[in-house]
């Protein structure tokens, strides 16, 4: 027990250590960076695709869908977020913001809309085509949708004062354990995936939204994976096929045109060395597909040829939960991991000569780390709309909201410019 207790002190004293490190590197680091702590962690973070810019004001208005993971006796809420950030065409230095610093004047992260949902929320995701539209991953194992201006922007109480109870537009049955993979088809609006510990991929087909209220059972059900199904990924151009993942190691690719619900039309058996998470195709390259595991390893694929992955990129140094391309560059993507980092990745570097100085901060084409988080991180996401803007959180309650400098995402060495006594 005492032994414990100093593993325990000693991992905290670095975790501090290394954040006091990150927040004196930060101003060179980042072109923005805003912190923010929330009243509950939330596993889930994604950018809507709209922007607002106010008149005479010196900053634009971005938006966030985010959930809540409470203790048992407080609401779970989705939430939508909204998020200040500087005008390109305004000067202001690169600091961080939020949290005890100060910043750019305006700057902030603001929940602007809580909607009541039941238990945590695992996932949520909204519709391309309808971004009003949003469905999330229940504990119980439910998926439910909600069109978010059917709810006021906080929920009433009821006449009691208890607050009001999770009351969802329509409720989509299939599961019967909870789950984290969860994916609109961005081709053909209304198709809608999710896995679940159940072994089960469930498909549901909302492209005339039912009323409200109603509860619907899938179009159909996949069971080709033998244990928790991790992620699913709907193909960016070929509106019938998607991908999923899970603990039996398997990366399957399925074709819904395809009678079968038991046999994918393309499986790669061991595709990783342990469990893996998480599944994403990339939104430029109609045959690439990338996955991350518990093997603290990325994997990509050529879905032409899969009898051994294209690429394997190694940094993180435990499970990683969370994949996802730059909708900007389709050679970049990133990764989230429980080892309280998110890696920023160049594949278009892969192969390049480095000196043996460059190798001891990792491979060529790890572009960028992002240290800013002090406990695991849950989820990653690039913004549609701002270039190279992402969005990441963690168990400790906290969203960054952040863009590296200029000359990373150049492609230059941006660590040149940086006075020597600040890379401690």
């Amino acid at each position: 027990m005492l032994e414990e207790q100093e593993r325990n002190a000693a991992e905290e004293k670095l975790i501090n250590e290394e954040y006091k490190i990150w927040k004196k590197n930060s101003p060179f680091l980042y072109d923005t960076v805003i912190t923010h702590a929330l009243e509950w962690p939330t596993l889930t973070a994604q950018w809507f695709p709209d922007v607002e810019r106010p008149e005479g004001k010196d900053y634009t208005v971005h938006r966030l869908l985010l959930g809540t993971h409470t203790s048992d006796s407080d609401t779970n809420y989705v939430q939508i977020a909204s998020v200040h950030l500087p005008r390109d065409d305004i000067t202001t230095d690169s600091e961080e913001t939020g949290g005890h610093t100060g910043g750019p004047a305006g700057t902030k992260i603001t929940v602007t809309q809580q909607i009541p949902h039941e238990g945590e929320v695992n996932r949520a995701r909204y519709m391309p085509q309808k971004p009003d539209v949003l469905a999330t991953k229940t504990v119980a194992g439910d998926v439910l949708v909600f069109d978010r201006t059917k709810f006021p922007l906080k929920p009433p109480r009821t006449t009691n004062g208890e607050p009001a109870r999770c009351n969802p537009t329509l409720r989509l049955r299939g599961h019967s354990k909870e789950g984290y993979g969860l994916n609109w088809s961005s081709v053909l609006a209304g198709q809608l995936i999710s896995s679940a510990e159940d072994a089960l991929i469930c498909h549901w087909d909302l492209q005339k939204m039912p009323t409200a209220g109603v509860t619907i059972d899938p179009l159909r059900i996949y069971k080709g994976h033998a244990t928790c199904v991790g992620d699913v990924s709907w193909h960016r151009f070929d509106a019938s096929l998607f991908a999923s993942v899970g603990d039996d190691r398997q990366l399957l690719v399925w074709d819904t045109r395809v009678s079968s619900t038991t046999s994918a039309s393309l499986t790669v058996p061991d595709a990783h060395d342990a469990e893996i998470n998480a599944v994403d195709f990339n939104p430029a390259i109609e045959f690439l597909v990338a996955t991350a595991g518990n093997d603290a390893a990325v994997k990509l694929w050529d879905t032409r040829n899969l009898r051994r992955s294209v690429a394997t990129l190694e940094g993180h140094k435990a499970d990683i939960v969370s994949v996802t391309w730059n909708p900007h560059d389709p050679a970049v993507l990133a990764t989230a991991s429980v080892d309280r980092r998110v890696h920023v990745w160049d594949t278009a570097r892969i192969g390049e000569e480095q000196s043996p100085e460059d190798a001891e901060d990792g491979p060529p084409e790890l572009l960028f780390v992002h240290g800013g988080h002090t406990g695991p991180v849950q989820d990653v996401a690039w913004s549609p709309v701002w270039d190279w803007g992402m969005v990441s959180v963690d168990q400790q309650n906290v969203v960054q909201v952040w863009q590296m400098a200029a000359p990373l995402r150049a492609g230059a060495d941006a660590m040149e410019d940086v006075p020597e006594a600040m890379l401690e």
